[in-house]
C-alpha cells in the first residue's frame, strides 16, 4: 500500500503541472496508470517538449525588446486617482484624492498616493487618452487583451500571440514555460483563443509572498525535497519499459520530458521561484504583499528570458468604499511597480523588458456619493490611463489628454489595438504577420482595415 500511495502523490503532482501546463486533463486515476506501467507520467508533460506538434513557422525578427511585463489592473482602476488626475474638477470628481503630485519630470503630476511612481517617471510614459467604449468586465478585457471585439472568431490574446512567435516553437530553449502568469488566470476570457491550449499560459497559483512560493505543480506544501526525490526513485523502480525498449525514440522523448519535469520541481530551474534567495532588503523594496513579490518574480522570470509575464493584480472592481479600498491598494501598486521599473534599469534589463499596466477600463470620473454606493465609482471604457515602460518605448512622455473632468478625450484617441500592435512592433512581430486560423481565415495579428476595428495609429510618439 505504500507503493501506491507514493505513486499516487506522485501522479498527482503529474497532473497538476500538466494541468498548469495547458496539457491534457487526465485524471489521477488515468495518470497513476500512466505512472506504474513505464515512466509514462512523463507524457502528461508534453507542453514541456520543444519539438512538439510540426507547423509552420512563426515569421517574427529580432525585435529591441525580448520580454513583455503586463501589469493588469484587474477590475479596472479609476484614471482620476491614478495618472490622469483632475483636481480643478472639484470634489465630486477628485474625492479625498484632491491633491496630485509633481513628478521627476517637469509638467507631468500624477496621484497623491504614488510618491514612487512620480521620481521615476523618467522611465515610462502615460497614455490618457485610453477609449473603447465597453463597459463590460468580460468583453473589455477581451478587448484590451487582444485588440478585437468579434462575435464570431475567439482571438488570443497579447501573451498567446507572443508565446506564438516567441516560444517554443521559435527556438525558446527554457524550461520555464513562455507565457506566465502570476498568479491567477482571470477566466474571463480564453487567452490562448483559436490557437489552443498549447499557447494557454502556466498559472502558477500560490503566493510568493509566502515561503515557500507554493507553484502550482513545482512546489508542494508540506512535502520536503527529500520527500519529492524518494518518491521519484520509487517512480523509477516501477518502470519496466526504460530497459525493454532500449534506443526508442519516442521513449527517448518521453524519458527527456520527465527529466524536464524533475529539473522544474527538484533542479535549478524551480530553483527560480524560491524568492528567498533574494536579499531582504530588495524584497521590502518591492513590498512584502503578493503584487509586490509578484512584480520580484516577473524581474526573475524575465532574467531567465520567459518571453511573457502577467501579474494579475486583483481588488479594482471598487463600486463602494472605493476612496478606503485605495487607500490600501495604491501605495502597494506604486511601491511594487516603482521598484519593478527601477530594479530592471538597474540591472540593464529595461530597454529589452516593456512594462505595460493597465486594467480593461477605468471608473466612473464623478464620485457616486448617493446611497447604496456612497462614494463609488463604477466601470468606464469612454476614457482610461495606461502606462507603459521600456523595451523602446520613451519615457517621461504623456500621450492624449482627456477634458476637464475625464469623462472624455480630448485629443489624441488611444484604442488597444494601437497599443498591441506598438508592443507586437517592438518585439519584432510586424502587423502583417498572421496567425493559423482553424479555418483558413487570413488573419493578422494587428486587425487589418477590413475589420473595421477602431485604430488610432501605432503609437509612434512613443517609440
Amino acid at each position: 500500500m505504500k507503493t501506491l500511495s507514493h505513486s499516487s502523490e506522485m501522479a498527482r503532482d503529474v497532473v497538476r503541472l500538466a494541468q498548469r501546463m495547458g496539457g491534457v486533463p487526465f485524471t489521477r486515476r488515468e495518470a497513476l496508470r500512466r505512472c506504474v506501467y513505464g515512466s509514462a507520467g512523463a507524457l502528461l508533460m508534453e507542453p514541456l517538449i520543444v519539438n512538439a506538434a510540426p507547423r509552420a513557422t512563426a515569421i517574427a525578427t529580432e525585435g529591441k525588446a525580448k520580454s513583455v511585463i503586463q501589469v493588469w489592473l484587474w477590475g479596472g482602476p479609476c484614471h482620476i486617482d491614478t495618472f490622469d488626475p483632475k483636481p480643478e474638477a472639484g470634489r465630486d470628481y477628485s474625492g479625498a484624492l484632491d491633491a496630485p503630485i509633481e513628478t521627476n519630470v517637469k509638467g507631468i503630476r500624477i496621484g497623491q498616493l504614488l510618491p514612487q511612481l512620480a521620481k521615476n517617471a523618467d522611465k515610462y510614459s502615460l497614455i490618457r487618452s485610453m477609449t473603447h467604449g465597453n463597459n463590460g468586465h468580460e468583453t473589455a478585457s477581451y478587448l484590451v487583451q487582444t485588440g478585437r471585439a468579434s462575435e464570431r472568431d475567439v482571438f488570443p490574446g497579447l501573451g498567446a500571440v507572443v508565446s506564438y512567435f516567441k516560444g517554443y516553437d521559435a527556438g525558446y530553449k527554457g524550461l520555464i514555460p513562455p507565457y506566465v502568469v502570476l498568479t491567477q488566470p482571470q477566466g474571463r476570457f480564453s487567452e490562448a483563443g483559436f490557437l489552443g491550449p498549447r499557447y494557454k499560459p502556466f498559472a502558477t497559483g500560490g503566493d510568493p509572498a509566502r515561503q515557500p512560493f507554493a507553484v502550482e505543480g513545482i512546489v508542494t506544501p508540506d512535502i520536503t525535497e527529500e520527500h519529492q526525490k524518494e518518491r521519484r526513485k520509487l517512480l523509477g523502480s516501477l518502470n519496466t519499459l526504460g530497459g525493454a525498449l532500449p534506443g526508442d525514440a519516442t521513449l527517448k522523448t518521453v524519458v527527456d520530458s520527465e527529466e524536464q519535469a524533475y529539473e522544474l520541481i527538484l533542479g535549478d530551474a524551480g530553483k527560480l521561484f524560491d524568492l528567498s534567495q533574494e536579499k531582504d532588503e530588495m524584497r521590502d523594496r518591492y513590498g512584502r504583499n503578493t503584487f509586490g513579490q509578484s512584480c520580484l518574480m516577473a524581474r526573475r522570470l524575465v532574467e531567465k528570458g520567459v518571453p511573457f509575464i502577467t501579474i494579475n493584480y486583483q481588488g479594482w472592481d471598487t463600486h463602494k468604499q472605493h476612496f478606503q479600498i485605495m487607500n490600501r491598494k495604491l501605495p502597494e501598486l506604486d511601491q511594487g511597480l516603482a521598484a519593478l521599473i527601477a530594479d530592471l534599469a538597474e540591472h540593464g534589463l529595461l530597454d529589452s523588458t516593456i512594462v505595460f499596466c493597465t486594467g480593461e477600463f477605468g471608473r466612473t470620473p464623478k464620485v457616486a456619493n448617493e446611497s447604496p454606493w456612497n462614494g463609488g465609482r463604477h466601470h468606464f471604457g469612454k476614457c482610461f490611463s495606461s502606462l507603459i515602460a521600456g523595451g523602446g518605448f520613451k519615457g517621461g512622455q504623456v500621450l492624449g489628454s482627456s477634458n476637464v473632468t475625464g469623462e472624455e478625450v480630448v485629443d489624441r484617441p488611444v484604442y488597444p489595438a494601437d497599443v498591441i500592435g506598438s508592443i507586437y512592433g517592438q518585439l519584432g512581430i510586424p502587423a502583417e504577420a498572421t496567425l493559423p486560423h482553424p479555418l483558413g481565415t487570413l488573419t493578422h495579428v494587428v486587425p487589418d482595415k477590413s475589420e473595421n476595428v477602431p485604430m488610432g495609429g501605432l503609437l509612434k510618439e512613443l517609440l
